[in-house]
């Protein structure tokens, strides 16, 4: 089934070409496709009434993400990519297909052997902590536990018998945690006739089926063992299928034998996962929710502040050059969709603050102010990793100091984080002139590892007096901009005589070369034969500007396509990096195969390992989509060696490719891609900027449920090496400062798991909807190899009110005249929570009208009287009621037209909804 929404495949067409990530649906149909389906197709509805509400129309001009987004975005100047949406959708969809291997042997998460109160479970907590992340700001997060929560979800509808019993429309108690599953067979009641050639069209009883009684098949992978006369779920991988009653009901594949059963599966399945979009939604508002999909600006601007005493002018560009980008872009494309500001001192740091709204940006940065210090180096890492957890993936973070970093045994964390995250650090580092402060003797050696960790993510470390420091923040108004794409990346240390070529094709504007290094010269040569050494500052083929370290080349436009190179002349070590603007890039992961009863490929998170060809998924998107891109050539480069490993691509449709390389390099690599842009018959190349390598060692742990605040919480892991086995060191972090119970030293035979568990407890006013990142590093014997894995916990508190809050339509305008224009339209309603949580948000999720209200309180119950106004020409409204644990209530209303003249319920109106309000309090309260 695929999504009439504007033709998009995204991930979803890889991942069901690949080896199948089956229930529900062999061949066309998997959890990704039906995922796929439903989010598309509740995106384009949100988008449709964003627009609506802004007074806009939503008329993508053709089937590309990118023509998607900006149709829903309402922008029609700047690029556009669509990165980020690919990025976002990606989690939802990898920790769906995870289900299969990480529960396989769950019953609760695939609804089998009966499990309907586990399996309900999992959904209602899962939705509620999905919820909650958004409320946080944790979109991540929510992404995953959606994935997740989808894929139970989609199970029931594949392996319970509810399509069996004739029903047509789905079971609604799955995401009401208010409402009770009932009439399920009991564990000694027999369900299923035998069927030997496990094939039977319908082997339930017929006492099962007269009775609508709810069973599920059970699912023997390591015993065919079952309760007497049970179904079992079937397939080759069950063994209890070849006990009497044999056969099954799972409708996984589709199969002659149940073809309309598995139809109708799917169909439900996908309905049923509209639903609880749909319930996210009301409880998210239009806007949340699109964040939540990642449709949104790409830029997010985020700082990292030293606040120390000797900062004062670095506090000050920053504010500068904050209040210039929001200034400037302000109502672009190139707008900032986030903001986020973390400062650092000594020995505090944080707390990382995130909005969207630019004023309070503003107005938190001007509170920034220098005090304080003592000794040199300052928590600087500490402040970092707060950002890269709070960021979006693939963020660019500025680092503003003047010091090294003190808290150094949070490098291999950093490093992790950075790279899961695919975030790129920059650094602006400036000298110091307090000579007061003493240096600790234990502080890494000046700012090398800043350096080092510049490289890592592809950023930059800039080395500038605090004097010149303004000229040196260009580089954030460059990089702060929607599809910033990098073209080449490269390092060298010791620094070396060298040539760098690159492409650049007719999409790409706004090139810039950055080059860092001390005592360098070059020469920049175009396509056609031109040159321009540096000593040029404004030349035919750019500006030249130069700042402490950093060389800034800006190519003029407009640019020539073609390759280009530029040849280097250093004394010292040196990087350099060519970035532009454009809708051709591509979004990658790592991953392996995993066997079980729907085997598939999993996103590795870590470092790949070693001695094993690395297997990529690869999306490439294009402002156009994927249709006018050839991909040639996907390789693994060394960023600070020359040798380059070019992958097998296996293309996949609709802009997806599976990639193996069986020759990986040792050292650090990042990824390449070359191919042609047809339209323009151009060639083009991207590279990716993270630095990643193999290890031996694996470190395998599951994110299972959420921390209840102020309780242990028991997370286990394995670790295995396939390399020198011995006292492997375990480092385990997280970004809140929960306190950890776990042990610091593994005794690892090579080959062999070693299972371990770290105890977390969140304070117990932790508030629910926060997230964790959970940071696991194992390093063995003398440190020669090492690997993480990074996880995302979700906090959430007990959820005490189930009841949605009550939405009632008390009154409304009976027509509207054929002549919209010049009439509008009314709609009362009364909306109460009784004795629940209370009333969070009142929104217009549909119209473009105005909504009004007044609360009136008696005996501790509020009663929202509500107005809604809008014109005939827009007859639809849907009022969205969320209470203060996420539940959702919902008023939707169509005005009728016709030749006659509209009815106004103006003042009249809040009589009739005053009385009405009075009745309805005297059915919640008894009165005297």
């Amino acid at each position: 089934m695929r999504s009439a929404a504007c033709g998009v495949a995204l991930l979803v067409m890889l991942l069901a070409g690949v080896r199948a990530f089956v229930p529900v649906g062999g061949g066309g149909n998997t959890h990704v496709t039906i995922t796929g389906n439903a989010v598309m197709k509740k995106i384009n509805e949100v988008c449709k009434a964003v627009a609506e509400s802004e007074g806009r129309e939503f008329k993508p001009t053709g089937s590309s993400v990118e023509e998607l987004l900006r149709a829903c975005l309402g922008s029609a100047t700047g690029q556009v990519s669509a990165a980020k949406f690919h990025e976002a959708l990606n989690q939802i969809y990898m920790e769906n297909s995870l289900v299969d291997r990480d529960f396989m042997t769950s019953d609760l998460h695939h609804f089998n052997s009966e499990s309907f109160s586990g399996g309900r479970t999992l959904i209602t907590q899962g939705t509620a902590a999905i919820k909650a992340n958004i409320r946080k700001g944790s979109f991540q997060a929510a992404r995953e536990t959606l994935g997740r929560v989808l894929h139970t979800l989609q199970d029931f509808y594949s392996h319970s018998n509810w399509v069996e019993l004739g029903n047509k429309a789905t079971y609604p108690v799955l995401i009401r945690p208010d409402l009770t599953i009932s009439n399920i067979a009991d564990v000694n009641t027999p369900t299923c006739s035998d069927c030997a050639s496990g094939t039977c069209p319908n082997p339930l009883l017929p006492s099962i089926l007269n009775e609508k009684k709810l069973t599920s098949g059970y699912m023997g992978l390591v015993s065919a063992n079952k309760p007497s006369g049970k179904c079992s779920h079937g397939g080759g991988a069950d063994l209890s299928s070849t006990q009497n009653p044999r056969g099954g009901i799972s409708k996984d594949e589709r199969s002659a034998h149940n073809a309309g059963f598995h139809d109708t599966a799917v169909a439900l399945a996908t309905e049923a996962s509209l639903e609880l979009l749909e319930d996210i939604r009301g409880a998210a508002g239009n806007k949340e929710y699109l964040r939540l999909m990642g449709i949104a600006r790409s830029a997010v601007l985020c700082f990292v502040i030293d606040t120390t005493g000797s900062m004062a002018d670095d506090i000050a560009e920053a504010k500068r050059v904050a209040y210039s980008i929001i200034d400037s872009k302000k109502g672009t494309q190139d707008e900032p969709s986030e903001y986020i500001l973390v400062p650092f001192n000594d020995p505090a740091f944080g707390p990382l603050i995130r909005t969207t709204d630019p004023d309070v940006m503003k107005a938190e940065i001007s509170k920034l102010g220098a005090s304080g210090g003592g000794d040199v180096p300052e928590m600087c890492l500490s402040g970092l990793q707060l950002a890269l957890t709070g960021a979006p993936a693939s963020s660019h973070i500025y680092v503003f100091t003047d010091a090294p970093a003190k808290d150094t045994h949070l490098e291999k964390t950093i490093i992790a984080l950075i790279r899961s995250t695919k975030s790129t650090v920059s650094y602006f580092l400036t000298q110091k002139t307090r000579s007061a402060r003493s240096v600790s003797p234990q502080a890494r050696s000046g700012f090398q590892l800043y350096y080092d960790l510049a490289l890592f993510s592809g950023g930059q470390a800039i080395k500038v007096s605090k004097a010149d420091l303004p000229s040196a923040t260009d580089i954030i108004v460059d990089t702060s901009t929607s599809a910033l794409v990098t073209i080449l990346q490269k390092a060298r240390n010791p620094g070396s005589v060298e040539s760098f070529p690159f492409l650049l094709d007719a999409s790409v504007s706004n090139v810039t070369v950055y080059i860092t290094g001390d005592s360098l010269k070059f020469t920049l040569h175009s396509p056609s034969g031109v040159s321009q050494s540096d000593s040029a500052g404004k030349g035919s083929l750019a500006v030249i500007q130069t700042v402490g370290n950093l060389w800034r080349v800006q190519l003029n436009s407009p640019i020539e396509t073609g390759l280009w190179n530029i040849s280097i002349v250093p004394t010292q070590a040196y990087t350099i990096k060519v970035t532009g603007q454009s809708a051709i890039t591509f979004i990658y992961n790592f991953v392996e195969d995993f066997e079980g009863p729907h085997p598939g490929y999993a996103a590795i998170y870590s470092r790949p390992q070693t001695g094993l060809p690395a297997k990529l998924l690869l999306t490439v998107t294009g402002q156009k989509g994927a249709e006018t891109l050839k991909v040639q050539e996907v390789a693994l480069v060394e960023v600070s060696g020359s040798r380059l490993a070019d992958g097998v691509i296996q293309e996949m449709g609709g802009g997806n490719f599976l990639v193996t390389v069986s020759e990986v390099p040792e050292g650090e690599f990042v990824v390449m891609m070359k191919g042609e842009d047809v339209a323009t018959s151009s060639r083009f190349q991207r590279q990716s900027t993270t630095l990643m390598s193999l290890s031996n060692v694996i470190i395998t742990a599951t994110v299972n449920s959420t921390l209840l605040p102020g309780e242990d919480f028991l997370l286990p892991f394995t670790v295995m090496t396939n390399g020198t086995g011995g006292t492997y060191t375990i480092t385990i972090g997280n970004d809140r400062n929960i306190p950890l119970t776990y042990n610091t030293k593994l005794n690892l035979v090579s080959g062999v798991s070693t299972e371990s568990t770290v105890i977390l407890k969140p304070p117990a006013n932790t508030a629910s909807g926060t997230d964790v990142t959970v940071t696991i590093a194992a390093e063995g014997p003398g440190g020669t190899d090492s690997n993480y894995a990074v996880l995302r916990l979700s906090v959430l508190a007990k959820v005490t009110d189930l009841t949605p809050p009550v939405c009632e339509i008390v009154g409304a305008s009976g027509v509207c005249p054929s002549d919209c224009t010049q009439s509008t339209w009314d709609l009362s309603v009364n909306i109460t929570d009784g004795n629940g949580s209370g009333i969070e948000d009142i929104s217009v999720q549909q119209g473009r009208g105005n909504f009004s209200q007044e609360a009136v309180v008696d005996g501790g119950v509020t009663v929202v009287m509500g107005l809604y106004s809008a014109s005939c020409c827009a007859p639809d409204v849907t009022l969205s009621v969320v209470d203060k644990e996420g539940n959702v209530g919902k008023c939707s209303y169509s005005v009728q037209k016709s030749g006659g003249v509209s009815l106004s319920l103006s003042l009249p109106l809040w009589a009739c909804l005053l009385l009405s309000a009075l009745n309805t309090m005297q059915n919640v309260l008894p009165l005297p």
